[in-house]
This record gives C-alpha cells, structure tokens and sequence, in this order.
C-alpha cells in the first residue's frame, strides 16, 4: 500500500505557473511510475504526464507538452509536477496516482491508463483565472 499526498495547487492567473507536489509513503520501494490526471468541472479525468521510477522516463498528454514538466526525488519518494504557461481551461482537480503492483514492463505510451493505476492521492485544486 501506498499513500500519496497531494501539495502546491492554488489559484494562479492565465499565464502563469504552479509546481505541484506529491509525496509517497509506505510500500515506495515497490512504485512502478508514478503520475497526474486532473478532472475539470463537467468532464472525464484525463492523463498529464507520467514518470517511471526506475529509469526516469517521462510521458505526457498532448497538451502539456512543451509546459509541464514532471520529474521524481528518489530520496524523498516525490514527485513534481511544474505547470507553465497555465490556461484558463486547465483549471482542474489535479490527482497523483502511483503503480505499485508488480510490473515487469509497461510501455509509456501505457502508462496513460488511469485503472492500470492503483493507489490515489485525494486531489488538489488547481484554479487558472482568465
């Protein structure tokens, strides 16, 4: 089992940036990749970015390419989201989520799959004003 806690979302103007952080406890020896989603008002929660534990690789949604910017802290089991360049529509629940189960290999463009996720943070809100 795995906690997640969620930190850094707030209220940011168009334009500007946001670096949100989340932090893993108990079984992390065991972490897979670790990720963010986020759910806006009114619509499906869809995939960020992702980061492998391991080797350090990173994958990421269309949209945040080119802005956001995921990376990982091995020694204090975090992992950072940096949101640049932050639009209104992004405005969003922002949620950390982890793979711990054993996985021998997944491919990155895989690791977008939110139900091959299997531990959560509780959110944190990220609001972009216009």
């Amino acid at each position: 089992q795995v906690q997640l806690v969620e930190s850094g979302g707030g209220l940011v103007q168009a334009g500007g940036s946001l670096r949100l952080s989340c932090a893993a406890s108990g079984r992390t020896f065991s972490i897979y990749a670790m990720g963010w989603f986020r759910q806006a008002p009114g619509r499906e929660r869809e995939f960020v970015a992702t980061i492998t534990w391991s080797g350090g690789s990173t994958y990421y949604a269309d949209s945040a390419k080119g802005r956001f910017t995921i990376s990982r802290d091995d020694a204090k089991n975090t992992v950072y989201l940096q949101m640049n360049s932050l639009k209104p529509e992004e405005t969003a629940v922002y949620y950390c989520a982890s793979r711990t189960k054993f996985t021998l290999y997944r491919p990155l463009d895989r690791l977008t799959e939110q139900a091959w996720y299997d531990s959560w943070g509780q959110g944190t809100q990220v609001t972009v004003s216009s």
